[in-house]
């Protein structure tokens, strides 16, 4: 009798575990080909707002507690102030923690990589309009 109650827990537990498996793989499946279709509408980037970092530049405004830019304008002397004091509080020797100190890093880099894309698109619509001008 005892066997046999075993054997149904067994023959459960399995059927319970492959459906668990069996939806955790369909879940990564539809997960991985949704990546891939926002990679092909986003030109080949990894995601609408992503950076390396994997941090939209709302994310990183928040973590550092500054506004986002506006028309592509961000004071960097805010950002860089605040960056300083968070990365110095977090510091894991005086009892920070490491995460959050390479979180606010994250943050930084990503405001900069924001900066200087809108920097380089002002400049060349500069060019463009004054125009190709070759050295004679």
């Amino acid at each position: 009798m005892a066997h046999r109650i075993i054997t149904q827990v067994v023959i459960t537990g399995t059927r319970v575990l492959g459906r668990a498996f069996t939806e955790a793989y369909k879940q990564a499946a539809a997960s991985s080909q949704y990546q891939k279709a926002q990679a092909k509408a986003n030109g080949g980037a990894g995601g609408a707002g992503y950076a390396h970092s994997g941090l939209t530049l709302e994310e990183a405004c928040k973590i550092l507690n500054v506004k986002p830019p506006k028309g592509g304008k961000t004071d960097m002397e805010d950002v860089t102030e605040r960056f300083k004091k968070l990365f110095d509080v977090n510091d894991p020797k005086k009892g920070g923690s490491f995460y959050l100190q390479s979180k606010v890093l994250r943050a930084r880099e990503r405001i900069e990589s924001e900066a200087r894309k809108a920097e380089e698109a002002e400049s060349r619509e500069e060019e463009l309009k004054k125009g190709w001008k070759p050295k004679s």
